[in-house]
């Protein structure tokens, strides 16, 4: 598998989130065999941070990892996310993946585990961190 992580301006994700994941597959060639190789395509909002970029872009390999590992697929999560975002109530700063309701719920917790984990390593404040997620427009 081919992981690609990338920072991207925070309007152009496929829905308002600051950290998107999916799959794709392609065909690649070796010599003469053509293969078809499964990437996962990680997006990232640009901060101007990259340790908080970093983070974000860590807490979402973590939990596509584990949705993978459980069957929790692209779809269920977007789907979610998608209908989360789109009832979401002014000033509600919660995260689709803290809902109850959540298929990949214990999977977005386990990812923010790790993400505070790293967060206290990197040296960044985590409460400065989270506010300028939720300030991102």
């Amino acid at each position: 598998m081919k992981i690609i992580i990338e920072t991207i301006p925070h309007n152009t994700h496929r829905y308002p989130t600051c950290g998107d994941w999916w799959f794709e597959e392609h065909d690649t060639k070796d010599g003469e065999i053509t293969k078809r190789e499964q990437v996962l395509q990680i997006r990232v909002s640009d901060m101007g941070n990259s340790d908080y970029e970093a983070l974000v872009g860590l807490h979402e390999l973590v939990e596509v990892l584990l949705c993978k590992k459980r069957g929790i697929t692209t779809e269920e999560v977007d789907a979610f996310d998608k209908a989360f975002e789109a009832a979401r109530a002014e000033g509600n700063d919660d995260e689709p993946g803290d809902d109850p309701k959540a298929p990949y719920r214990k999977e977005h917790f386990f990812a923010t585990n790790i993400e505070a984990l790293m967060s206290a390593e990197l040296g960044v404040d985590w409460k400065t961190y989270e506010e300028t997620i939720n300030a991102l427009p």
